[in-house]
């Protein structure tokens, strides 16, 4: 098979093309806190994104793909009528042009609470809270870095804005308090960023 023929063929499991697979640093993660992905259009086919590696390594998430969600759909997608029990809450920072109550970690019961992230640029997701009221009414939980992002594959705006991968792994080993359940599935985020900086290392040089 040619090169550029290796490119055009997409990996079954991942759907990416063959030369950028994900498959093996998917990490199988049983997270108690489900997850919702609400992936701006543009994030899709992005090489270096972080949540198609996300969703296919935890056990209960569903990723929607979209800009401005049907208004009669959203509430079914952010409750389901099976699950009603749950609370759901938005990962996203605090926010003086979109105020919404806060939460912490520490007053939320893992069982009992869904988690709904918005996976784009800071100006995507911010958009994407604009387009959606529904979105911007959730109670919001945000997340305090301890450190520099590990996602040094693309730039930061924000000294606290972590990729769609670490604030969801982050957000959920507070939640269930339990931060060993999430180390290898960061770990193996750390050896996809610098495979994917390898690879465009590769390819500036043109090898």
């Amino acid at each position: 098979m040619s090169d550029k023929g290796e490119r055009r063929t997409l990996c079954p499991r991942c759907e990416r093309p063959l030369k950028t697979c994900l498959c093996a640093w998917i990490t199988p993660t049983a997270n108690e806190t489900p997850l919702l992905i609400l992936q701006h259009p543009l994030e899709v086919h992005q090489a270096k994104g972080s949540a198609r590696l996300l969703q296919l390594s935890l056990q209960h998430s569903h990723t929607l793909v979209g800009e401005a969600f049907d208004p009669m759909a959203l509430p079914a997608w952010l409750s389901p009528p099976q699950d009603e029990a749950r609370q759901t809450v938005l990962l996203y920072p605090a926010h003086a042009d979109l105020p919404a109550p806060s939460v912490s970690a520490d007053d939320l019961q893992p069982a009992r609470t869904r988690l709904v992230v918005l996976d784009g640029t800071w100006r995507k997701s911010l958009r994407m809270l604009h387009l959606n009221p529904q979105l911007q009414a959730l109670p919001r939980l945000a997340l305090q870095p301890d450190g520099p992002s590990r996602y040094l594959i693309r730039k930061a705006h924000r000294p606290d804005q972590l990729s769609t991968l670490e604030a969801s792994c982050m957000a959920l080993a507070q939640l269930e308090r339990t931060p060993a359940r999430y180390a290898p599935l960061l770990a193996a985020f750390d050896a996809f960023v610098a495979a994917q900086a390898a690879f465009g290392h590769a390819a500036s040089q043109g090898t």
